[in-house]
């Protein structure tokens, strides 16, 4: 079934082509479509093109459907194109030619922008739930070692002192930064481009702030060709947060692994979740936090991939946009895979609270004793040269003690302020909105 067909047949070949892996990938947006749907009827009724009666069989009949796609067990039947139109065939074999009233006012251009917009923004909420969860086991981590010292590093040197409480923090506000661009992406994402149709509106009165209310959205997109122009851009936009988190992962991945290694030595994963050697029957290695580099670097990759679909393409709708949802619908899974396995490793990891016994880490305490002669009164100029000299002839020592005070430091990680700061983030989706309305819609009669 096309539900565009009319009297001739398309090639068997071009079909397979232009078909493409929307069967398989439009079962993952079957939900939403079903949701865009029972919204679009619902306005439908409203301005004369559905009867009650009829409306009440179509909404009965779209809560089976959308139940049998929450279960996982929608199915799009050979032949059949897409979501869309199997959805349709479901209605029209319960209930005839009431189920072919549904597509007034609406094409599958906008039908398919509403469904991926819906399911970006659920996809959205259960990321920032990943998202919220490891910034949580890191911060724990942060204050559970903040008296832990380790050494900072600038040019792989050792540098200053650091401390495991600046260390997993500083990756807990990393995210939380990630979190802030998620959340310009799902204000994005969560307006309602239904109603624009092909991407030029429709000559029947549609009531789009209705169709944008039933379905829990902050707004609409206004105007109809911007509609269909957000094709690919909200992807895009949205690649650009997972791919910020990816890059905070995948930083994190690296430290990981480099601190296990036993020329470091900072960090001990638990045997659970490291793998071994074929040959070697002491290795235990970090194979979690290799694939999690490697998997967010490729994610990382998202935006450019496709930057590069639309990026030449005029107004309008194209078939070129489809390819899309081969990229953008699977990274959601690649994404949140990775966050839970970090946030059970980095909640597992044991640290060597000892580093700084071995005497090649002295010289990090430089600085330390260069200010400590500052505050006595030495001009700062003279007192690094002074260091400096002892450095040179070996007579350095220091007592490898810190006082750091000030915000954000080893003294006064201020992760409160981290915490609140994620919250407060967290609170400006409104996820609670969507919920609501999403429940109220099911809930029609």
């Amino acid at each position: 079934m096309k539900l565009w067909e009319k009297s001739v047949q398309v090639n068997k070949d071009v079909e397979t082509y232009t078909v493409g892996h929307d069967r398989e990938l439009d079962v993952y947006l079957a939900p939403y479509d079903v949701l865009g749907s029972m919204a679009h009827i619902t306005m439908l009724e409203s301005i004369g093109l559905l009867t009650k009666e009829e409306l009440h069989l179509l909404l009965n009949e779209l809560k089976e459907i959308y139940e049998v796609a929450s279960d996982g067990k929608f199915t799009i039947e050979d032949g059949i194109e897409d979501v869309h139109s199997q959805v349709e065939l479901m209605l029209t074999r319960k209930l005839g030619d009431v189920g072919k009233k549904i597509h007034s006012g609406r094409s599958r251009n906008d039908q398919v922008l509403v469904d991926l917009k819906l399911f970006t923004r659920d996809q959205i909420h259960i990321l920032t739930d990943s998202v919220s969860a490891l910034i949580d086991v890191l911060l724990a981590q942060s204050e559970r070692y903040k008296s832990v010292l380790m050494p900072g590093y600038t040019h792989l040197q050792i540098a200053m002192p650091s401390s495991f409480g600046l260390w997993f923090g500083a990756y807990a506000e990393s995210l939380v930064d990630d979190l802030q661009v998620l959340l310009a992406a799902y204000k994005v994402c969560n307006r309602n481009p239904l109603g624009s149709a092909a991407g030029y509106g429709s000559s029947f009165p549609l009531n789009r702030q209705m169709t944008t209310d039933l379905l829990g959205f902050d707004s609409m997109d206004y105007n109809v060709v911007y509609a269909q122009m957000g094709r690919g851009k909200m992807e895009k936009i949205v690649s650009f947060a997972i791919s910020s988190i990816a890059a905070t992962l995948s930083k994190l991945s690296y430290d990981a692994c480099m601190y296990n290694s036993q020329n470091f030595g900072f960090i001990k994963l638990s045997d659970e979740y490291t793998t071994g050697s074929s040959i070697m029957p002491h290795k235990k290695n970090p194979d979690v936090f290799e694939l999690t580099r490697a998997k967010c670097n490729k994610l990382q990759a998202l935006p450019n991939d496709i930057t590069l679909i639309v990026n030449n393409l005029p107004s309008g709708y194209f078939r070129d946009l489809q390819i899309i949802k081969e990229l953008f619908i699977p990274a959601f899974e690649e994404i949140n895979d990775c966050l839970h396995m970090v946030t059970r490793m980095m909640g597992e990891v044991k640290v060597n609270e000892h580093i700084l016994d071995d005497p090649k880490y002295l010289l990090i305490f430089s600085v330390e004793e260069v200010n400590r002669l500052v505050l006595e009164g030495m001009p700062f100029r003279d007192a690094y040269k002074k260091v400096g000299l002892e450095i040179e002839k070996g007579n350095f020592a220091h007592d490898k003690n810190v006082n750091h005070t000030h915000e954000g430091s080893i003294g006064n990680l201020y992760n409160d302020r981290v915490d609140l700061l994620k919250q407060q983030i967290v609170n400006q989706f409104g996820f609670d909105k969507v919920v609501k309305a999403e429940k109220a819609l099911l809930n029609r009669e």
